[in-house]
C-alpha cells in the first residue's frame, strides 16, 4: 500500500512566505515592505523568514521569480502579433502581483531593477528574434519600454485616462505601437 506523501510543513511554510511577500512587496513596494509585516500576513514569527531565506533581499529574489509565459509568436497570425502580445501582458499585470511587486520595487532598488531586465531579456528576446531576427535587442527593449510604462501608468501611479481605457481600447492602440516595433523598420 502506497500513500501520497504528504507535503513538509517546511513546504508550506516557505509557500506562506512567498505568498505573503508577494503581497506585500506588491501593495507596499520593496522599500517599506518589512519582515514583520511579511511574517504577520503569513501568520509566523520573523525569524522564520530570516530561517528560510536569509534577508529581504533574498526573500524578494525568490519572490520575484517570474515567467511570463509569452505565446508563441510564430504561431500567430503577422498582422495581429502586436495586439495578441498587449493583450497578455494585460492579463499577466491584472492576474499576477509578482510582476507589479518587481516593477514597483525596480524603481527604487537596483537589485530588483536587475531582475526585471533579466526577466525582460530572457523571455521577450527570444520571441522577438523568432520573428523578427534583426535588431533584437533594440525592438525588445522598445517592446519592454510599452509593456512597462503601461503598467506604470495603469495600474500604478493609475493616470485616469490611461485606468478609463477598455482593454480592448488599450490593446487596440498599444497593440499597434507593439507590432510596428516587430514587423516595420
Amino acid at each position: 500500500m502506497t500513500s501520497d506523501p504528504q507535503p513538509r510543513r517546511s513546504d508550506a511554510t516557505r509557500a506562506a512566505i512567498l505568498s505573503a511577500a508577494r503581497e506585500r512587496f506588491a501593495s507596499d513596494g520593496y522599500e517599506r515592505a518589512t519582515i514583520r509585516a511579511i511574517a504577520a500576513d503569513a501568520h509566523i514569527d520573523p525569524a522564520m523568514v530570516i530561517r528560510y531565506y536569509g534577508s529581504k533581499e533574498k526573500l524578494f529574489a525568490a519572490a520575484a521569480e517570474f515567467d511570463l509565459r509569452l505565446p508563441d509568436p510564430t504561431t500567430m497570425p503577422q498582422d495581429e502579433i502586436g495586439a495578441r502580445v498587449v493583450a497578455h501582458f494585460i492579463q499577466r499585470w491584472e492576474n499576477d502581483d509578482t510582476l507589479m511587486a518587481l516593477l514597483r520595487a525596480g524603481v527604487t532598488n537596483d537589485g530588483a531593477a536587475e531582475r526585471l531586465r533579466t526577466v525582460f531579456a530572457s523571455q521577450v528576446a527570444p520571441a522577438v528574434a523568432a520573428i523578427a531576427p534583426d535588431r533584437v535587442a533594440t525592438r525588445a527593449g522598445l517592446i519592454a519600454s510599452q509593456m512597462l510604462g503601461l503598467a506604470l501608468t495603469r495600474y500604478i501611479l493609475r493616470l485616469p485616462p490611461v485606468v478609463a481605457m477598455s482593454q480592448d481600447d488599450v490593446v487596440r492602440w498599444v497593440g499597434a505601437t507593439v507590432q510596428s516595433y516587430l514587423i516595420d523598420s
